[in-house]
């Protein structure tokens, strides 16, 4: 036990010189005298993390990459930390469960369907994690989200407490079938996992107690599912009056509803479930690997640059070869949505401090491997654009307008009715499609896509003229 404190006490106080993006908050969301169960929320990624408290144990459920957050909390709580349950290899973040069964000793928890790259132990259906006492974590086989998902059912002198439901079950939704790559027909083995999510849903969730707590791994805001609410926990009465998917009880009608409109998959998903499959390297020594360069300095004018200011900065001077990704809530996501995991590339920050939250949000989602370096960029001497006057009135005529949003945004909620809709995940290989001989004026819901969007267009055409109507779009709303 002294070795272990020691090993968690070092990892805590090298992990703290990266602790700016650690989940935001944390919650306790059950608690009687016998378990306490603790929700950890990263809003950047919309992720949930759980540890399970009980008898001096811990069972950590879906850590994110960072293992400082779940250390801290077993040091607070004088606590061992005895597992860590993955319900599924995840798509969208890289997952902490293999450093911390290095730096504790823990075993991990998963379906034997995965076929890890790591030591794990396997919790298919029906086996049990016993926690001391009248504490225990049954294993469900949920697929549908995944083939091979489960989910872990807190059990209490045998009574259902709650369900930590991975993808499967989310509030308001269910995971979505299509974000693992296969071989051979992909719209077919959409469909056999959307055919078994409906049989997961009525035959494993359907099942249970309307007070079980219904506990996800994502929320609003993932791309995991398509329409989730706003909310931490539910129950799964709740849901069953509330959520799409209690109410089509018709398996085809729910396979057809499932597969409808799903949104775009971002380039980086199929590289971090294989990534979390063999096993995620260690953060620290990853973050830390990457080369800081000195302010101001242009490496290689041939790679790709990202560049996390704000848009205004950005506008006003920038590199060349430099995509303007601010950070934000979203910055993870967009970075591997714009930045296939096959790129190598720069990092680039209005100060240090954010150097090293956008390093750490890198790595989050395992491109921190992918950096060549990073550095402060200030100088006020780069290449810049051209402010658009928001002020008089736009003559949608005189320029290419390019509409950044997804096709069904587009539909929906039209802005401007000759605007050609290119979503920015495809943006980059569509860049032949947008003519010449006009300004180009780019433009989204808010302005935040639209930034991005307008420094790709001017990454790959630097002699076109291009505007971004950024925060302005929302004035021109319903006016053209």
């Amino acid at each position: 036990m002294k070795k272990w404190i020691t090993t968690v006490l070092l990892a805590v106080s090298a992990s703290s010189l990266w602790a700016h993006t650690l989940p935001e908050t944390d919650s306790i969301v059950y608690q009687d005298k016998a378990v306490q169960v603790t929700q950890f929320n990263d809003a950047g990624l919309a992720h949930f993390s759980y540890a399970i408290l009980a008898n001096g144990q811990l069972i950590i459920v879906d850590p994110g990459r960072n293992p400082a957050i779940y250390l801290a909390f077993a040091r607070q709580k004088k606590a061992r930390i005895a597992g860590v349950i993955e319900t599924h290899p995840h798509a969208d973040f890289a997952s902490s469960h293999n450093e911390l069964h290095k730096f504790t000793g823990a075993r991990i928890y998963t379906s034997s369907l995965v076929k890890p790259g790591y030591t794990y132990t396997r919790f298919d259906e029906n086996d049990h994690i016993a926690l001391g006492g009248t504490v225990a974590l049954r294993a469900i086989f949920t697929p549908g989200h995944a083939p091979d998902a489960i989910a872990a059912v807190l059990t209490e002198n045998d009574k259902d407490i709650a369900v930590f439901s991975g993808d499967a079950l989310l509030i308001g939704d269910v995971g979505r079938p299509d974000l693992r790559s296969y071989n051979g027909d992909v719209a077919t083995q959409r469909e056999v996992l959307a055919h078994k999510m409906y049989h997961t849903v009525w035959e494993k969730f359907a099942v249970l107690n309307d007070d079980v707590l219904l506990l996800p791994t994502h929320g609003a805001g993932s791309l995991c599912g398509k329409s989730m609410r706003k909310a931490n926990v539910s129950t799964i009465g709740y849901e069953r009056a509330h959520n799409y998917a209690f109410q089509l009880k018709d398996e085809d009608v729910f396979v057809k509803t499932l597969l409808a409109d799903l949104p775009a998959i971002p380039a980086y998903f199929p590289y971090d479930v294989a990534l979390n499959v063999a096993g995620v390297p260690d953060f620290l020594p990853g973050v830390q690997g990457v080369p800081l360069l000195p302010p101001n300095k242009n490496p290689d004018t041939t790679a790709l640059i990202v560049d996390g200011r704000a848009g205004p900065l950005f506008k006003q001077s920038y590199l060349r070869n430099a995509i303007n990704i601010q950070d934000g809530r979203r910055f993870e996501t967009w970075l591997g949505t714009v930045v296939g995991p096959d790129q190598r590339f720069y990092i680039t920050a209005e100060n240090e401090a954010q150097l090293r939250v956008l390093i750490e949000k890198a790595a989050k989602i395992g491109y921190e491997s992918k950096l060549l370096g990073a550095f402060v960029y200030n100088d006020v001497q780069g290449a810049h654009f051209p402010v658009l006057d928001t002020t008089q009135r736009l003559n949608v005529h005189a320029y290419t307008i390019i509409d950044v949003r997804t096709p069904k945004e587009a539909k929906d909620n039209p802005l401007f009715p000759d605007a050609l809709n290119i979503p920015l995940d495809q943006l980059s290989r569509r860049i032949g499609e947008i003519p010449a001989g006009k300004p180009i004026l780019v433009h989204c819901e808010s302005g935040y896509r639209s930034a991005t969007g307008s420094s790709i267009i001017k990454k790959y055409l630097p002699a076109a003229e291009v505007l971004d109507l950024g925060t302005a779009v929302k004035s021109y709303e319903g006016k053209h």
